[in-house]
């Protein structure tokens, strides 16, 4: 049996998706994982230190760690109506952000790149764990607030207003579903081993559709304040047919966002390859 370190977050989609394959519901074809449950950016930062074989990264992250690690073609994040929120205590028009502090998740995840796509000229952004950020908006320690995850479904209990969706804003703009994280493998694991845990991972991703009942304890285990309601509606919402294969749109939405990204001189440019190769 071949060890892979395997790290992921404990937020409801990920949990979902995993708990099949690190709880052997499907065949691990010579692997066995040691998975790391941590937050986004901990395991952003993880990634680009190189601590882990195989990682959910926000797509931010994974463009500064993309000659060293290739995406899996499954497990990801990925779709339309699912982005990232600003919220403020009063109504802001989007345009007023300019000059504010805004608390935001982490400096690699995808939230903030999209934020600095919006808007370059940002004065101030505040980073927090992403669950302490509404809080912090709502106490008035800043502006506004860039939230992520469950957030987007819970922000009305706080008293806040939406002043900006960047996931519709960029769907928009561009047409494309918005790439918002993915499941990063050293390359250095080879072709083979590569093709077979992007496989393993859909087996995974389909065994947790299939029987969704059987993730449930697991889920609750790692999802802390949530009700039962988010939770469905966080699983419902960030695993969806991008989670199986990106397709070529998926593809494509993820250059775009790179190549964006790098124009504004917030990474390199790179081309290596992005996914594991499809296979037949």
């Amino acid at each position: 049996m071949r060890t892979v370190t395997l790290g992921y977050s404990p937020c409801p989609n990920d949990t979902f998706l995993f708990y099949p394959l690190v709880h052997h519901c499907v065949p691990c074809n010579g692997f066995q994982f040691r998975e790391r449950l941590e937050d986004v950016e901990t395991l952003n930062r993880l990634a680009m230190e190189g601590t882990l074989d195989v990682c959910k990264v926000s797509y931010h992250a994974y463009a500064l760690i993309r000659e060293r690690y290739i995406l899996l073609r499954s497990g990801g994040a990925m779709g339309r109506g699912c982005g990232p929120l600003v919220v403020a205590r009063t109504p802001l028009a989007p345009g007023d952000l300019k000059g504010k502090r805004i608390a935001a998740p982490g400096q690699y995840t995808t939230a903030c790149l999209l934020l600095q796509l919006f808007e370059p000229k940002l004065a101030e952004m505040i980073f927090l764990p992403f669950d302490k950020i509404m809080t912090a908006v709502a106490a008035g320690q800043v502006d506004a607030g860039l939230i992520i995850h469950e957030s987007r479904f819970t922000y009305p209990s706080y008293g806040l207003h939406k002043v900006l969706d960047l996931g519709e804003w960029w769907e928009t703009s561009t047409g494309f579903p918005l790439p918002l994280g993915g499941i990063a493998a050293k390359r250095s694991l080879g072709p083979a081993s590569l093709a077979t845990l992007s496989s393993l991972v859909r087996s995974s991703v389909e065994y947790a559709l299939r029987h969704p009942a059987e993730t449930l304890n697991y889920v609750r285990a790692h999802s802390q304040e949530m009700s039962e309601e988010v939770c469905a509606s966080h699983i419902a919402l960030y695993v969806n047919d991008y989670s199986l294969d990106p397709s070529p749109e998926g593809e494509s939405a993820a250059e775009l966002l790179f190549a964006r990204g790098a124009q504004l001189g917030l990474f390199p440019r790179s081309s290596a390859p992005l996914f594991v190769p499809a296979t037949s």
